[in-house]
């Protein structure tokens, strides 16, 4: 039985990994703080503790241990990223490293997005530091066959999380007959994938020496635009006729800064992206949850778990006043 540590394993992406893992008879085992939480881990998991900041901890808790192979959820910069390598190298098989899809160039330079198209970010740390990190991992690939597999998810979401800049408040907004605010024209082409497909194809993925030195993204199928988003939201959440509020996004960055750097540095830029690659380790890919689907599923979560339904109301005002300066 091949054996999995998935470093995280109850965030959006990564919980449903672990249960699409377990499911196909994978030995699992999660490492993070062990704070409760929304996604729950199957019974079959086992759970090791430690805090991810915390280098003697995080030792302590793999003294001793071995695995096939590591699914790293929780390294965002090369230091953390550095050590789990240092600490792990002699004990697996295979190392996964969650990237980003925001890594590609932006302004994306052609369509569809390929698993070799060029990565640079000028605008988003975020995505700068997911590039340094798979940096920091092809050399030590190269140098001594570190067994590296880079994954790309795009925007991966589940019930739990809205695809919306300003998240809960855009829901809000529009229930209370507001408009949502849209950067651009609202047409450009997005790629929303649920996390479950997201899991699926993770799966092929897990174990195979055909991965290893090979970067994959991981998306669904459905292209939408981000008016057709707000839209399904929208009706989801029963506002039958939605108010969307276009403006550009260099306008929003400048005026709201805490959204800027996703949206200029990704969200603004039309992506679709030929999965052709990772398909090839495990065919029979279908689109199971249309976004159409998931909003539905977002929307009775959240009203189900009135917690989740946080509105920050400096950015319902700054959007209200954004809106207003509009000529």
């Amino acid at each position: 039985m091949v054996s999995v540590l998935f470093i995280g394993g109850t965030g959006r992406i990564s919980a449903s990994c672990v249960r699409e893992a377990v499911s196909l008879g994978f030995d699992v085992s999660v490492l993070n703080r062990g704070a409760s939480g929304l996604r729950s881990v199957p019974d079959a998991v086992r759970t090791l503790h430690a805090d991810l900041d915390d280098d003697a901890g995080f030792a302590a808790a793999l003294d001793g241990r071995s695995f096939d192979v590591v699914a790293d959820f929780m390294s965002f910069t090369t230091p953390r990223l550095r050590r789990n390598v240092e600490l792990l190298r002699d004990r697996i098989g295979q190392y996964i490293f969650i990237s980003s899809a925001s890594a590609y160039a932006k302004p994306v330079p052609s369509l569809p997005i390929r698993d070799s198209s060029p990565l640079r970010n000028p605008f988003w740390q975020y995505s700068r530091d997911k590039i340094a990190c798979e940096e920091y991992l092809t050399s030590v690939y190269r140098a001594d066959g570190f067994p590296a597999t880079i994954v790309r998810p795009s925007h991966t979401y589940d019930e739990f999380s809205v695809p919306l800049e300003g998240h809960w408040t855009q829901i809000a907004r529009m229930r209370a007959g507001k408009p949502a605010l849209i950067h651009g024209d609202g047409t450009s082409l997005w790629t929303l994938t649920h996390s479950s497909d997201f899991a699926y194809m993770f799966a092929g993925v897990l174990g195979r020496a055909a991965a290893i030195g090979e970067a994959y993204h991981i998306t669904g199928d459905e292209v939408l635009t981000w008016d057709a988003i707000a839209t399904e939201l929208a009706h989801a959440a029963g506002v039958a006729s939605p108010q969307l509020v276009h403006v550009a996004s260099d306008t929003i960055a400048k005026a709201i800064p805490s959204i800027g750097p996703g949206l200029v540095g990704d969200k603004a830029h039309s992506v679709v992206f030929d999965n052709s690659k990772v398909r090839a380790l495990r065919p029979g890919f279908a689109q199971k949850v249309p976004f159409a689907t998931g909003a539905c599923q977002i929307i009775a979560a959240h009203d189900a778990h009135p917690e989740l339904c946080e509105v920050d109301h400096d950015l319902d005002a700054a959007i209200d006043a954004l809106i207003a300066s509009l000529p």
